[in-house]
Protein backbone atom coordinates (compact mmCIF):
# COMPACT_ATOMS: atom_id res chain seq x y z
CA UNK A 1 0.00 0.00 0.00
CA UNK A 2 2.73 2.28 1.15
CA UNK A 3 4.67 1.58 -2.21
CA UNK A 4 1.53 2.13 -4.39
CA UNK A 5 1.09 5.44 -3.08
CA UNK A 6 4.73 6.14 -3.26
CA UNK A 7 4.51 5.48 -6.78
CA UNK A 8 1.36 7.33 -7.44
CA UNK A 9 3.05 10.65 -5.67
CA UNK A 10 5.91 10.26 -8.15
CA UNK A 11 4.07 10.25 -10.88
CA UNK A 12 2.15 12.95 -9.55
CA UNK A 13 5.22 15.01 -9.08
CA UNK A 14 6.57 14.06 -12.55
CA UNK A 15 3.19 14.71 -14.55
CA UNK A 16 3.62 18.59 -12.76
CA UNK A 17 7.39 19.19 -13.62
CA UNK A 18 6.68 18.01 -17.30
CA UNK A 19 3.79 20.18 -17.34
CA UNK A 20 6.07 23.24 -16.02
CA UNK A 21 8.82 22.47 -18.63
CA UNK A 22 7.35 21.12 -21.46
CA UNK A 23 3.71 21.96 -22.05
CA UNK A 24 3.73 25.13 -24.21
CA UNK A 25 4.79 27.64 -21.02
CA UNK A 26 0.50 27.27 -20.63
CA UNK A 27 0.80 28.73 -17.15
CA UNK A 28 2.23 31.88 -18.49
CA UNK A 29 0.05 34.74 -19.44
CA UNK A 30 2.31 36.64 -21.26
CA UNK A 31 0.10 36.03 -24.73
CA UNK A 32 -1.72 39.16 -24.51
CA UNK A 33 -2.93 41.95 -26.86
CA UNK A 34 -0.99 44.82 -27.11
CA UNK A 35 -1.63 48.26 -27.48
CA UNK A 36 -1.62 49.10 -31.32
CA UNK A 37 2.17 49.98 -31.47
CA UNK A 38 2.05 51.38 -35.36
CA UNK A 39 -0.43 52.94 -37.16
CA UNK A 40 -1.96 51.31 -39.90
CA UNK A 41 -0.70 51.56 -43.59
CA UNK A 42 -3.98 50.54 -44.70
CA UNK A 43 -7.76 50.47 -42.93
CA UNK A 44 -9.54 47.69 -43.49
CA UNK A 45 -13.32 47.66 -43.60
CA UNK A 46 -14.68 45.21 -40.77
CA UNK A 47 -18.30 44.00 -40.58
CA UNK A 48 -19.03 43.60 -36.68
CA UNK A 49 -21.49 40.42 -36.44
CA UNK A 50 -23.16 40.07 -33.16
CA UNK A 51 -25.55 37.32 -32.39
CA UNK A 52 -28.37 38.70 -29.61
CA UNK A 53 -30.63 36.23 -27.94
CA UNK A 54 -32.74 38.12 -25.06
CA UNK A 55 -29.91 40.39 -24.18
CA UNK A 56 -31.80 43.45 -23.29
CA UNK A 57 -30.06 43.65 -19.72
CA UNK A 58 -26.34 43.58 -21.09
CA UNK A 59 -26.66 45.43 -25.14
CA UNK A 60 -27.05 48.94 -23.15
CA UNK A 61 -23.87 48.87 -22.52
CA UNK A 62 -22.00 45.98 -25.22
CA UNK A 63 -23.15 47.60 -28.19
CA UNK A 64 -22.43 51.13 -27.13
CA UNK A 65 -19.07 49.79 -26.71
CA UNK A 66 -18.88 48.65 -30.01
CA UNK A 67 -20.60 51.99 -31.88
CA UNK A 68 -18.07 54.02 -30.11
CA UNK A 69 -14.98 52.21 -31.05
CA UNK A 70 -11.92 54.55 -32.21
CA UNK A 71 -11.10 52.67 -34.93
CA UNK A 72 -10.33 54.87 -37.73
CA UNK A 73 -11.75 53.14 -40.60
CA UNK A 74 -14.97 52.14 -41.73
CA UNK A 75 -16.87 49.50 -39.37
CA UNK A 76 -20.45 48.58 -39.05
CA UNK A 77 -22.35 46.54 -36.53
CA UNK A 78 -25.09 43.67 -37.57
CA UNK A 79 -27.03 42.81 -34.76
CA UNK A 80 -28.41 39.89 -35.62
CA UNK A 81 -31.71 39.31 -32.84
CA UNK A 82 -32.31 35.58 -32.60
CA UNK A 83 -36.03 35.75 -31.92
CA UNK A 84 -35.40 37.75 -28.62
CA UNK A 85 -38.63 37.85 -26.58
CA UNK A 86 -37.32 40.71 -24.60
CA UNK A 87 -37.36 43.53 -26.82
CA UNK A 88 -33.13 43.14 -27.65
CA UNK A 89 -33.64 45.17 -31.06
CA UNK A 90 -35.32 47.98 -29.66
CA UNK A 91 -33.11 48.32 -26.76
CA UNK A 92 -30.50 47.99 -29.60
CA UNK A 93 -31.79 50.66 -31.86
CA UNK A 94 -32.46 53.13 -28.90
CA UNK A 95 -28.56 52.67 -27.95
CA UNK A 96 -27.53 53.54 -31.48
CA UNK A 97 -30.16 56.92 -31.51
CA UNK A 98 -28.58 57.72 -27.97
CA UNK A 99 -24.59 57.63 -29.35
CA UNK A 100 -25.80 59.03 -32.71
CA UNK A 101 -24.80 56.03 -34.91
CA UNK A 102 -27.82 54.90 -35.90
CA UNK A 103 -26.21 54.57 -40.01
CA UNK A 104 -23.32 51.86 -38.68
CA UNK A 105 -25.89 49.67 -37.23
CA UNK A 106 -28.08 47.52 -39.25
CA UNK A 107 -30.27 44.89 -37.53
CA UNK A 108 -30.79 41.55 -39.20
CA UNK A 109 -34.25 39.51 -37.92
CA UNK A 110 -33.08 35.98 -37.60
CA UNK A 111 -35.13 33.10 -39.60
CA UNK A 112 -36.24 29.58 -37.96
CA UNK A 113 -33.32 27.31 -36.73
CA UNK A 114 -32.80 25.09 -39.55
CA UNK A 115 -32.01 21.15 -39.27
CA UNK A 116 -28.27 20.93 -38.65
CA UNK A 117 -27.09 23.89 -37.08
CA UNK A 118 -26.51 25.37 -33.57
CA UNK A 119 -28.57 29.18 -33.35
CA UNK A 120 -25.43 30.79 -32.40
CA UNK A 121 -23.92 29.98 -35.62
CA UNK A 122 -26.79 30.52 -37.36
CA UNK A 123 -27.34 33.56 -35.96
CA UNK A 124 -23.34 35.09 -37.57
CA UNK A 125 -24.01 32.83 -40.61
CA UNK A 126 -27.38 35.75 -41.49
CA UNK A 127 -25.34 38.13 -40.32
CA UNK A 128 -22.39 37.81 -42.46
CA UNK A 129 -24.64 37.27 -45.79
CA UNK A 130 -26.44 40.31 -44.57
CA UNK A 131 -23.32 42.12 -44.29
CA UNK A 132 -21.67 41.05 -47.79
CA UNK A 133 -25.79 42.04 -49.18
CA UNK A 134 -25.68 45.19 -48.01
CA UNK A 135 -21.77 46.31 -48.88
CA UNK A 136 -23.17 44.83 -52.92
CA UNK A 137 -26.07 46.95 -52.89
CA UNK A 138 -24.27 49.92 -51.68
CA UNK A 139 -21.44 49.14 -54.18
CA UNK A 140 -18.77 49.23 -51.83
CA UNK A 141 -15.80 47.20 -51.80
CA UNK A 142 -16.27 44.24 -49.61
CA UNK A 143 -15.63 43.70 -45.89
CA UNK A 144 -11.79 42.71 -45.51
CA UNK A 145 -12.45 41.93 -41.56
CA UNK A 146 -15.59 40.35 -39.18
CA UNK A 147 -15.16 40.74 -35.92
CA UNK A 148 -17.35 37.91 -34.65
CA UNK A 149 -18.23 38.91 -30.85
CA UNK A 150 -20.89 38.23 -27.88
CA UNK A 151 -23.87 40.38 -27.25
CA UNK A 152 -22.29 40.29 -23.51
CA UNK A 153 -18.96 41.80 -24.31
CA UNK A 154 -17.84 45.30 -22.99
CA UNK A 155 -15.44 46.28 -25.56
CA UNK A 156 -12.49 48.56 -24.69
CA UNK A 157 -12.60 51.26 -27.04
CA UNK A 158 -9.40 49.98 -28.67
CA UNK A 159 -10.22 46.52 -29.33
CA UNK A 160 -10.72 46.88 -32.76
CA UNK A 161 -7.93 48.73 -33.53
CA UNK A 162 -6.13 46.82 -31.73
CA UNK A 163 -7.08 43.35 -33.23
CA UNK A 164 -6.92 44.64 -37.05
CA UNK A 165 -3.62 46.31 -36.35
CA UNK A 166 -2.19 42.74 -34.96
CA UNK A 167 -4.13 40.66 -38.03
CA UNK A 168 -2.54 43.21 -40.41
CA UNK A 169 1.11 43.69 -38.62
CA UNK A 170 1.74 39.57 -38.27
CA UNK A 171 -0.68 39.04 -41.81
CA UNK A 172 -3.03 36.51 -39.13
CA UNK A 173 -6.35 35.35 -40.86
CA UNK A 174 -7.83 34.72 -37.07
CA UNK A 175 -6.89 37.10 -34.08
CA UNK A 176 -8.82 36.05 -30.93
CA UNK A 177 -8.90 36.88 -27.45
CA UNK A 178 -10.02 35.35 -24.00
CA UNK A 179 -11.94 38.81 -22.79
CA UNK A 180 -11.62 39.06 -19.01
CA UNK A 181 -14.84 37.40 -17.75
CA UNK A 182 -16.39 38.60 -14.59
CA UNK A 183 -14.54 38.10 -11.45
CA UNK A 184 -17.02 39.25 -8.77
CA UNK A 185 -18.84 37.27 -6.61
CA UNK A 186 -17.17 34.54 -4.31
CA UNK A 187 -18.28 31.12 -6.76
CA UNK A 188 -16.47 33.79 -9.56
CA UNK A 189 -12.90 33.81 -7.64
CA UNK A 190 -13.24 30.59 -6.89
CA UNK A 191 -13.91 28.77 -10.21
CA UNK A 192 -13.54 31.34 -13.05
CA UNK A 193 -9.74 31.84 -13.17
CA UNK A 194 -9.74 28.06 -12.81
CA UNK A 195 -12.07 27.98 -16.10
CA UNK A 196 -9.08 29.63 -17.87
CA UNK A 197 -6.32 27.82 -16.60
CA UNK A 198 -7.79 24.30 -17.80
CA UNK A 199 -8.74 26.36 -20.98
CA UNK A 200 -4.81 27.44 -21.23
CA UNK A 201 -3.80 23.82 -20.00
CA UNK A 202 -5.48 22.25 -22.82
CA UNK A 203 -4.51 24.83 -25.38
CA UNK A 204 -1.24 26.54 -24.67
CA UNK A 205 -1.49 29.67 -26.46
CA UNK A 206 2.21 29.76 -27.02
CA UNK A 207 1.64 26.22 -29.52
CA UNK A 208 -1.86 27.72 -30.75
CA UNK A 209 0.06 31.19 -31.95
CA UNK A 210 2.92 28.65 -33.30
CA UNK A 211 2.08 28.22 -37.47
CA UNK A 212 4.46 25.08 -37.08
CA UNK A 213 2.27 23.00 -34.81
CA UNK A 214 -1.38 22.02 -35.16
CA UNK A 215 -2.49 22.64 -32.03
CA UNK A 216 -5.50 25.20 -32.52
CA UNK A 217 -8.31 27.36 -30.37
CA UNK A 218 -9.87 30.37 -30.00
CA UNK A 219 -12.36 32.26 -27.54
CA UNK A 220 -15.75 32.95 -28.54
CA UNK A 221 -16.38 35.92 -27.34
CA UNK A 222 -14.37 37.93 -29.62
CA UNK A 223 -12.73 36.47 -33.24
CA UNK A 224 -11.58 38.64 -35.55
CA UNK A 225 -11.19 36.41 -38.76
CA UNK A 226 -9.77 37.87 -42.52
CA UNK A 227 -13.33 37.82 -45.12
CA UNK A 228 -10.77 35.96 -47.66
CA UNK A 229 -10.15 33.08 -45.33
CA UNK A 230 -13.49 32.65 -44.19
CA UNK A 231 -13.98 32.28 -47.51
CA UNK A 232 -11.66 29.71 -48.40
CA UNK A 233 -12.85 27.39 -45.48
CA UNK A 234 -16.20 27.23 -47.29
CA UNK A 235 -17.96 30.12 -44.18
CA UNK A 236 -19.29 28.78 -41.32
CA UNK A 237 -21.66 26.17 -42.39
CA UNK A 238 -18.42 24.02 -42.37
CA UNK A 239 -18.80 24.30 -38.26
CA UNK A 240 -22.53 24.54 -38.65
CA UNK A 241 -22.66 21.42 -36.19
CA UNK A 242 -20.44 22.83 -33.81
CA UNK A 243 -21.59 23.43 -29.81
CA UNK A 244 -17.70 24.56 -28.98
CA UNK A 245 -17.68 26.36 -32.57
CA UNK A 246 -14.65 28.95 -31.75
CA UNK A 247 -12.29 25.95 -31.53
CA UNK A 248 -13.74 24.34 -34.41
CA UNK A 249 -13.26 27.41 -36.45
CA UNK A 250 -9.93 28.04 -35.05
CA UNK A 251 -8.79 24.67 -35.94
CA UNK A 252 -10.67 24.51 -39.90
CA UNK A 253 -8.59 27.80 -40.28
CA UNK A 254 -5.20 26.12 -39.10
CA UNK A 255 -5.99 22.47 -41.51
CA UNK A 256 -6.10 25.55 -44.46
CA UNK A 257 -2.88 26.85 -43.48
CA UNK A 258 -4.28 29.85 -42.17
CA UNK A 259 -2.48 31.91 -38.99
CA UNK A 260 -4.71 32.28 -35.87
CA UNK A 261 -3.75 34.36 -32.52
CA UNK A 262 -5.31 33.67 -29.63
CA UNK A 263 -4.49 35.30 -26.16
CA UNK A 264 -5.85 37.08 -23.01
CA UNK A 265 -7.15 40.56 -22.86
CA UNK A 266 -7.47 42.86 -19.56
CA UNK A 267 -9.21 45.56 -21.14
CA UNK A 268 -12.59 43.98 -22.66
CA UNK A 269 -14.59 42.31 -20.94
CA UNK A 270 -17.83 40.12 -20.39
CA UNK A 271 -20.54 41.13 -18.06
CA UNK A 272 -21.83 37.83 -18.25
CA UNK A 273 -22.63 37.40 -14.25
CA UNK A 274 -21.78 34.07 -12.89
CA UNK A 275 -23.01 34.81 -9.28
CA UNK A 276 -23.84 31.19 -7.61
CA UNK A 277 -22.59 27.83 -8.40
CA UNK A 278 -25.57 26.65 -10.11
CA UNK A 279 -24.53 29.39 -12.97
CA UNK A 280 -21.46 27.93 -13.55
CA UNK A 281 -21.97 24.37 -13.13
CA UNK A 282 -24.47 24.65 -15.92
CA UNK A 283 -21.76 26.67 -18.60
CA UNK A 284 -19.29 23.79 -18.13
CA UNK A 285 -21.56 20.98 -18.03
CA UNK A 286 -23.18 22.51 -21.33
CA UNK A 287 -20.24 21.55 -23.67
CA UNK A 288 -17.27 19.74 -21.66
CA UNK A 289 -18.46 15.99 -22.28
CA UNK A 290 -18.56 17.45 -26.14
CA UNK A 291 -14.92 18.41 -25.38
CA UNK A 292 -14.12 14.67 -24.71
CA UNK A 293 -15.90 13.90 -27.83
CA UNK A 294 -18.92 12.16 -26.01
CA UNK A 295 -16.15 9.07 -25.26
CA UNK A 296 -16.60 7.34 -22.22
CA UNK A 297 -13.08 6.31 -22.50
CA UNK A 298 -11.86 9.90 -22.47
CA UNK A 299 -14.53 10.56 -19.61
CA UNK A 300 -12.55 7.84 -17.61
CA UNK A 301 -9.21 8.92 -18.55
CA UNK A 302 -9.90 12.45 -17.72
CA UNK A 303 -11.42 11.69 -14.29
CA UNK A 304 -8.52 9.66 -13.16
CA UNK A 305 -6.43 12.11 -14.75
CA UNK A 306 -8.07 14.76 -12.78
CA UNK A 307 -7.85 12.70 -9.44
CA UNK A 308 -3.56 11.86 -9.83
CA UNK A 309 -2.42 15.46 -11.18
CA UNK A 310 -4.65 18.09 -8.71
CA UNK A 311 -6.62 15.81 -5.60
CA UNK A 312 -3.93 13.16 -4.86
CA UNK A 313 -0.86 15.77 -3.71
CA UNK A 314 -3.26 16.96 -0.36
CA UNK A 315 -4.33 13.54 -0.02
CA UNK A 316 -1.05 12.04 -0.09
CA UNK A 317 -0.19 14.90 2.52
CA UNK A 318 -2.57 13.58 5.14
CA UNK A 319 -2.32 9.84 4.32
CA UNK A 320 1.82 10.86 4.36
CA UNK A 321 1.59 12.32 7.88
CA UNK A 322 -1.05 9.51 9.33
CA UNK A 323 1.50 6.81 8.42
CA UNK A 324 4.23 9.19 9.29
CA UNK A 325 6.00 8.46 6.05
CA UNK A 326 8.33 11.62 5.54
CA UNK A 327 8.71 10.66 1.38
CA UNK A 328 5.41 10.48 0.62
CA UNK A 329 4.61 13.75 2.41
CA UNK A 330 7.19 15.98 1.41
CA UNK A 331 6.50 14.78 -2.42
CA UNK A 332 3.07 15.31 -2.06
CA UNK A 333 4.05 19.09 -0.74
CA UNK A 334 6.44 19.75 -3.15
CA UNK A 335 3.73 18.46 -6.02
CA UNK A 336 0.91 20.88 -4.37
CA UNK A 337 3.32 23.36 -4.47
CA UNK A 338 3.96 22.80 -7.87
CA UNK A 339 0.64 23.65 -8.87
CA UNK A 340 0.12 26.19 -6.51
CA UNK A 341 2.47 28.15 -8.36
CA UNK A 342 1.50 27.50 -12.05
CA UNK A 343 -1.86 28.36 -10.84
CA UNK A 344 -1.32 31.84 -9.17
CA UNK A 345 -0.27 33.96 -12.21
CA UNK A 346 -3.93 33.28 -13.91
CA UNK A 347 -4.71 34.53 -10.03
CA UNK A 348 -2.69 37.67 -10.25
CA UNK A 349 -4.30 38.49 -13.80
CA UNK A 350 -7.73 38.09 -12.23
CA UNK A 351 -6.67 39.93 -8.81
CA UNK A 352 -8.41 37.44 -6.97
CA UNK A 353 -7.38 36.60 -3.50
CA UNK A 354 -3.52 35.06 -3.46
CA UNK A 355 -4.56 32.35 -1.15
CA UNK A 356 -6.97 30.83 -3.46
CA UNK A 357 -4.05 29.74 -5.52
CA UNK A 358 -3.65 27.21 -3.15
CA UNK A 359 -7.12 25.99 -3.66
CA UNK A 360 -7.09 24.46 -6.74
CA UNK A 361 -7.15 20.84 -5.99
CA UNK A 362 -10.54 21.46 -4.46
CA UNK A 363 -11.45 23.36 -7.26
CA UNK A 364 -10.58 20.42 -9.97
CA UNK A 365 -12.74 18.37 -7.73
CA UNK A 366 -15.62 20.90 -8.78
CA UNK A 367 -14.76 20.95 -12.10
CA UNK A 368 -14.74 16.91 -11.99
CA UNK A 369 -18.46 16.66 -10.81
CA UNK A 370 -19.51 19.15 -13.27
CA UNK A 371 -17.86 17.22 -16.10
CA UNK A 372 -19.68 14.00 -14.93
CA UNK A 373 -22.64 15.81 -14.74
CA UNK A 374 -22.18 16.87 -18.34
CA UNK A 375 -22.06 13.33 -19.41
CA UNK A 376 -25.13 12.33 -17.32
CA UNK A 377 -26.72 15.31 -19.13
CA UNK A 378 -26.02 13.76 -22.82
CA UNK A 379 -27.23 10.21 -21.73
CA UNK A 380 -30.35 12.15 -20.56
CA UNK A 381 -30.50 13.99 -24.15
CA UNK A 382 -30.36 17.35 -22.78
CA UNK A 383 -26.48 17.91 -23.08
CA UNK A 384 -26.73 20.70 -25.98
CA UNK A 385 -28.71 22.98 -23.93
CA UNK A 386 -28.55 26.73 -24.04
CA UNK A 387 -30.76 29.85 -24.05
CA UNK A 388 -34.08 27.78 -24.07
CA UNK A 389 -32.98 25.41 -26.99
CA UNK A 390 -31.25 21.73 -26.38
CA UNK A 391 -29.20 20.33 -29.70
CA UNK A 392 -28.61 16.58 -30.47
CA UNK A 393 -25.64 15.28 -29.70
Amino acid sequence: MVEILLSLMVLSLTIWLFLLLFWGQFWRVDQQLKTAQNKLKSLPTVCVVVPARNEADVIPISLRSLLLQDYPGNFQVFLVDDQSTDGTANFAQGVAYAVDKLPQLHIVYSADLPVGWTGKLWAMEQGIKAALKTFHETSLQLPDYFLLTDADIEHDISNLHRLVAKAEAENLDLVSIMVKLRCQSFWEQLLIPAFVFFFQKLYPFRWVNNHKKATAAAAGGCILISREMLQKIGGLQIIRQALIDDCSLAKTVKSHQGKIWLGLDALTYSLRPYDSLETIWNMVARSAYTQLNYSPLLLGGSVLGMILVYMLPPLGIILGLVMENLPITIISLCTWLLMTVAYFPIIRFYKSPLWLAFCLPIIAFLYTLMTLDSANRHRQGRGGAWKGRVYEN
